[in-house]
């Protein structure tokens, strides 16, 4: 059986099921058929955005930046 073909928001490019990258959130659902067109959908976002998102966009950046001093600190040598 054949797989679904979908079709990057971005770029408009086809790629099969099991491939790329699909965001479903809110009844809204993107296709990027590259982590390139991620980034690049992402960005425009990010630039196009309200204060309010971008303070969301803050509190998300700080919870990973904590995460991955959290795993630097249990990886941490102890002698």
């Amino acid at each position: 059986m054949p797989k679904r073909l979908y079709e990057c928001t971005v770029c408009g490019r086809k790629f099969p099921e099991g491939q790329g990258i699909i965001i479903s959130r809110g009844g809204v659902v993107l296709y990027f058929h590259s982590s390139r067109c991620a980034a690049k959908f992402l960005k425009a976002l990010i630039e196009s955005s309200d204060d309010c998102i971008i303070e969301d966009l803050k509190r998300t950046a700080e919870e990973f930046r904590r995460a991955i001093e959290a795993k630097r600190k249990r990886v941490e040598k102890k002698i």
